[in-house]
């Protein structure tokens, strides 16, 4: 069966940044995502589309096709008063947007009552690597379709 839209895929992969891996899957935990959804990021799933289970491949996604590139407007300065507890250089917290959304950032430095934040994804700008296993390949059920990804064993059942 081959990797199209609405196919639910499990793969391992490694994701590299300059050489270095940033990312894996672990042993026996494969990725599973459903195909066509926006699930993952587009250079990662235009690269697996028409795969099929037991292929490897090798993909480059550059940053328009994965996190975007970085944009220096999304660094700003918040004040110290706006952290209930330590703040630490390198961590990530969230923020809840007006419409209710949840945004992540990183501090990326504190000085004084003033701490700076990156609200860009932590790869955002950078060449990915990933090195792809696909392991698997299936019909998405119904339910995976309505809720549009894939559902894990275990996962909305009900007790």
């Amino acid at each position: 069966m081959n990797i199209t839209q609405d196919k639910v895929v499990e793969l391992d992969y490694v994701l590299k940044v300059d050489g270095e891996v940033v990312d894996r899957s672990e042993p026996g935990d494969p990725l599973v995502y459903l195909h066509g959804h926006s699930n993952i990021i587009p250079g990662l799933e235009r690269a697996l589309e028409g795969k099929k289970a037991g292929d490897s491949l090798h993909v480059t996604v550059q940053p328009e096709d994965g996190y975007g590139e970085r944009d220096e407007d999304n660094v700003e300065t918040l004040d110290r008063s706006d952290f209930d507890d330590e703040v630490e250089v390198g961590a990530t917290y969230y923020a809840q947007a007006e419409d209710g959304s949840v945004l992540p950032f990183t501090v990326v430095g504190v000085e004084g009552d003033q701490v700076q934040v990156d609200f860009n994804p932590p790869l955002a700008g950078q060449v990915l690597n990933f090195d792809v296993t696909v392991r698997n390949v299936r019909d998405a059920t119904p339910e995976e379709l309505e809720h549009g990804h894939a559902h894990a064993a275990g996962m909305h059942e009900h007790e």
